[in-house]
């Protein structure tokens, strides 16, 4: 399966231009560290949201969500691993208050998971050490610490309660107090491999937005008038409503009834069609139309805790599991009545205690409301085994999915778990636990930080973690949490080594979901900072930072070397190309990897496994659909479009001219000799803009670059929109009768300047500021200032000509530039009109590189004022700045919640991992949506068998050759991984194989290819070829490219055509060629 970005998921962009590492923060950090935030009252007073800092969630979430979320008051009850996992996401997110509530103190046993403490701290509350640490979080929430027992009158002053250390008598006590009282009751907890939720937000909760999903639109081409009125789509794009939906109109001409009716519930017929109900009585249809669909409020009742555990209602977390809820449930209860007892869990892998919980088990399921008529002796076996243990994947698990939860119950956004959520992870032991259990000592151990994560796994497993290499690529919000798990396990704690590398600094926005990252490290580099914080979590972690992009510039820092010492390779990247490349690495060295990225509340795990799956790059997501360039244009009918033409714009203007310039300035002979050589009239483009960039519209004061700004307002918004509707009038018909502006064509109108309209003194703010930073020109922020000068530009009258062409569609453009060249004297002519490098000595240029982020920039403000502008000409409704930040700056929405519970079942995989297993039905790819909330695993996809001759092979196999040969011995023979021979001087190895590769494969390689570069191939003239065959393999390499081999490169790959003996074409695997030492 084809995985989410940690920030993208099915529609990922391209891989983004590395940010820029500042040196020196524009602000004092000092001042930083004590003001960290300052667009918002801290302490729970809020007045507005502070969109830099929440603008990921803000996506996720919604302002109204938001807004409801910093007006309620949170209560979280135990701080052991689980507490402190919900704690932490739920003060991310946002909320006005959190109070968390322990009675007890720091134990060893906590250790395993509780992040925020220490061994320092053991014999200390919990709620009382965990305060401060999570008060750094958020400076906006205000977190409190209580350590006397719960009473329902200091229950009154929360919206929310949460439960993670209860007895099951105070978790029913409190429940129906709060169930009573209106308060939101949610318990979670953990016992080893084992966790469950259950959640009662009241008799009548309102659910506003159950999906989260934006609302679809879908464009009318017809309506009939009918009892049961049929609603036919334009058949370019299929409507994607369901049956249930709730639609409403507008732009429809004559059935004006429709336009912002009352939402009508669809049915729907086709792919294309949906009828909405009786429409008999309305004006008939004429044309057009957008069909919108609606979300409704949904109201869903919960009963108390009490009631539920009697009769439960259940959310599945693996379909292959489907009758463990209803064993768990009773399991939990029976686990409660066995601590009561015995004032303790049953002790690990103990039989006695075992025994003693399955006979309690039988006795309690017997008069239970929920029996269980056939119980899983096998898993009860195993849920009394580990119960006592405390892993912090399991926490992230179900802190992850709590604490959405918890923003749930505060927003009514998203559908709630309803009621119970079990869980369990009991494929992270060895195979066959009950019967190869080990002694009972093995999993005993006291004082010390793994204990918990040893009474589960033992001591063995425990110093195997210890010695784990891991290359954790990425330090985001996937890597913090990834590395605060890896410590938090032991991982590379006792001889093995984690690496982590990312070249991005911190950013503000970052601050609200990567948790170890706070205020004052804003501008310094991720991996430096993650890799500290998770090392203060455990000393221990032995964790080495770097500030690398991983790609083909760093393959002499991670070569051969690098990753023959690796265990595995752990993902937490945000693009598909580092993705697919760390992917292609892991798969020539043969390593495990560790995939997983989250899209808002949506993620999903991948484990690849060396012989056994398919990797990360067998199966991909379709290209996301771009759009038809004659749209962006001319026909923008969507918001998308105009800020796609924005986005456009801003390269076409302050990018790419300042990129051309600052070539030609620095070789023009060069630089003239590269453009002549492009295809069609790119060379006439490209010199043009050149001209346009030093000559033309080159200014010399800020006044130059308002009246730049002022013209080129007119030519966008009024000049071209006439232009069009000259060529194509508002009344025009097609060949076929129908109007030309009709569909998906929307009628524009032009913009004439007006300084008294805020946008259109955007537009020219922004864009002449722009323009000034480019040349070098001191900027004027003054508005007034800026609006004056614009005033005073003289703007010369349009007026539309015939005989310009303007293609309709995308394949009349195509033709028309396939017939288009350049003539030689227009591009002379033009090239000597350029200045000369003396009159262009000292001249400041430099392009402007998008960043979406800073919010002082004015880039944003010029896409804005940009596309709102353009949908102003097409009557398409605007956009805000955060939604076009959204859109134009392609930002991954992203929240806590998903990273914590993605994280958590990557790091449970690990444990598969390092226990060895090799039975694929053990491991899990999984995909949830925390908003449905959905949860599927399935086995992962075996890699895919292909065959030559008689041989079966998969990616992960190839064609071994050791030691230097010349050509012609490679051609005349390889041999399969394997076969070896490492013995004797190279012509007798190539005598040797080559019988050996007759007898046994009889192919015949008919091309050979290194990289981009062509070897040899059956049709090379034969003069080339006779030359190559007494080069060795190295040499042909150095020859062939023109560079020498690396000295860190200690194998070359080769990609080799083969025919069989009947002289067809076979696929084969590629070769690796090991160079002599």
């Amino acid at each position: 399966m084809s995985s989410l970005p940690e920030t993208i998921w099915s529609h990922e962009s391209k891989s983004p231009s590395p940010k820029r590492r500042k040196i020196q923060s524009e602000t004092k950090l000092d001042s930083d560290r004590a003001h960290p935030l300052t667009t918002m009252e801290a302490n729970g007073s809020v007045h507005e949201i502070d969109e830099g800092l929440y603008s990921r969630q803000l996506y996720v979430l919604g302002h109204e969500a938001m807004k409801k979320m910093a007006s309620s008051n949170i209560l979280i009850s135990g701080l052991r691993g689980l507490g402190v996992e919900i704690a932490k996401n739920v003060v991310l997110g946002g909320v006005k208050s959190v109070t968390i509530h322990d009675t007890g103190n720091v134990e060893w046993s906590d250790l395993s998971s509780q992040f925020f403490v220490s061994e320092h701290d053991v014999g200390k509350n919990r709620a009382e050490v965990s305060e401060s640490h999570l008060s750094e979080l958020n400076p906006y929430v205000p977190v409190k610490s209580h350590t006397a027992p719960l009473t329902e009158s200091f229950l009154e002053q929360f919206q929310v309660v949460v439960l993670t250390e209860s007895s099951v008598e105070e978790q029913v006590r409190l429940g129906e107090y709060c169930h009573t009282m209106g308060i939101k009751f949610i318990m979670a907890e953990t016992k080893g491999l084992f966790g469950r939720v259950f959640c009662d937000f009241g008799d009548d909760f309102v659910v506003t937005d159950a999906n989260g999903e934006t609302p679809l639109s879908a464009m009318v081409s017809a309506v009939t008038k009918d009892s049961d009125g049929v609603v036919t789509c334009i058949d370019d794009q299929r409507h994607g409503f369901e049956t249930g939906d709730y639609v409403t109109f507008t732009e429809v001409k004559g059935m004006t009834e429709l336009n912002n009716c009352q939402p009508r519930q669809i049915r729907v017929l086709g792919p294309y069609t949906f009828s909405i109900g009786d429409t008999s009585a309305l004006s008939e249809y004429v044309r057009g139309g957008i069909a919108h669909q609606v979300k409704m409020p949904q109201t869903t009742h919960f009963k108390s805790m009490k009631a539920s555990m009697a009769s439960p209602d259940f959310v599945i977390s693996d379909f292959a599991k489907m009758e463990r809820p209803g064993v768990l449930h009773v399991a939990f209860e029976v686990l409660d009545r066995f601590r009561q007892g015995h004032q303790r869990l049953p002790r690990p892998w103990n039989e006695e205690d075992t025994n003693e919980f399955l006979r309690l088990f039988k006795e309690v399921n017997e008069g239970h409301p929920a029996r269980v008529e056939e119980a899983d002796e096998k898993l009860l076996k195993l849920f009394s085994f580990v119960c006592c243990g405390d892993v912090c994947p399991m926490q992230a698990v179900i802190g992850g999915i709590s604490a959405q939860e918890v923003m749930k119950a505060c927003s009514g956004k998203f559908q709630p778990i309803h009621q119970w959520f079990y869980f369990d992870a009991t494929e992270c032991l060895h195979t066959d636990p009950l019967s190869t259990k080990p002694p009972e000592t093995t999993f005993q151990s006291e004082q010390q930080r793994y204990q918990s994560q040893i009474a589960i796994f033992g001591k063995d497993f425990q110093d195997k973690l210890a010695r784990q290499n891991y290359f954790v690529v990425g330090a985001g919000a996937i890597g913090c949490e990834l590395l605060k798990n890896l410590s938090m396990m032991g991982v590379s704690c006792g001889g093995g080594t984690v690496y982590v590398t990312d070249m991005d600094t911190i950013e503000k926005s970052n601050l609200n979901r990567q948790f170890l990252f706070r205020p004052w490290d804003v501008q310094k580099v991720k991996s430096d900072v993650a890799a500290a914080a998770s090392k203060k979590m455990n000393p221990h972690f032995h964790v080495v930072a770097h500030q690398n992009r991983v790609g083909s510039e760093t393959e002499h820092v991670y070569d051969d070397g690098f990753f023959e010492k690796l265990d595995a390779v752990a993902n937490a990247l945000d693009n598909i190309d580092a993705r697919m490349y760390m992917d292609r690495r892991c798969v020539y060295y043969r390593k495990p990897l560790l995939e997983s990225g989250t899209l808002g509340t949506k993620g999903n795990v991948q484990v690849v496994i060396p012989h056994l799956t398919e990797s990360y790059s067998s199966s991909q997501d379709p290209p996301e659909k771009s759009i038809p360039i004659c749209t962006l244009k001319n026909f923008p009918n969507a918001i998308e479009h105009t800020l796609q033409w924005a986005r456009d714009m801003f390269e076409g203007v302050f990018t790419q001219p300042a990129d051309s310039a600052q070539q030609y300035l620095s070789d023009p002979q060069r630089y003239l000799e590269r453009t002549v050589k492009l295809g069609g009239s790119q060379p006439f483009e490209e010199l043009n803009t050149l001209k346009r960039a030093l000559v033309d519209e080159r200014p010399r004061l800020f006044e130059d670059c308002v009246n730049w700004a002022r013209k080129h307002f007119e030519a966008n918004f009024n000049n071209q929109i006439r232009q069009l509707l000259f060529n194509f009038p508002p009344d025009q018909l097609t060949s076929s009768g129908v109007p030309f502006w009709s569909g998906p064509k929307r009628c524009p109108h032009h913009v004439v300047f007006d300084v008294s309209i805020p946008l259109h003194v955007d537009y020219v703010f922004a864009a002449a500021n722009l323009k000034a930073e480019m040349y070098g020109i001191p900027q004027n922020r003054d508005r007034a200032a800026v609006s004056s000068m614009a005033s005073a530009v003289a703007v010369v009258e349009f007026t539309p000509r015939a005989g310009v062409t303007i293609h309709v569609n995308d394949s009349e453009a195509e033709a028309s530039s396939n017939h288009g060249g350049t003539d030689h004297d227009d591009l002379e002519s033009v090239a000597k009109s350029l200045p000369s490098m003396e009159q262009l000595k000292g001249t400041v240029i430099r392009p402007l590189s998008f960043e979406k982020d800073d919010d002082n920039n004015l880039h944003m403000d010029f896409i804005v004022a940009c596309s709102n502008l353009r949908a102003e000409n097409y009557d398409i409704p605007p956009a805000d700045k955060h939604k076009s930040k959204l859109i134009a700056g392609r930002i991954i929405p992203a929240i806590a919640t998903t990273t914590s519970l993605v994280v958590g079942l990557v790091c449970l995989e690990m444990y598969k991992l390092v226990q060895g297993h090799d039975n694929m039905e053990t491991y899990k790819n999984g995909f949830v949506n925390l908003a449905l909330p959905f949860f599927g695993f399935s086995e992962p996809i075996s890699a895919p068998k292909l065959k030559f001759q008689e041989t079966e092979w998969s990616l992960w196999d190839r064609f071994e050759v050791t030691g230097e040969m010349t050509l012609r011995g490679f051609l005349d023979y390889f041999h399969v991984s394997t076969v070896r021979c490492s013995k004797g001087s190279a012509e007798e190895r190539t005598n040797a194989l080559c019988c050996l590769f007759q007898k046994e494969h009889q192919l015949e390689i008919t091309m050979l290819s290194q990289g981009v570069s062509m070897l040899y191939s059956f049709f090379m003239p034969k003069a080339k070829v006779n030359e190559r065959m007494q080069m060795k393999m190295s040499q042909l390499v150095e020859v062939v490219t023109k560079k020498p081999i690396p000295s860190y490169v200690k194998a070359l790959v080769f990609e080799i055509c083969c025919n069989d003996k009947d002289g067809e074409d076979v696929e084969v695997p590629y070769v690796r060629y090991t160079l002599e030492k």
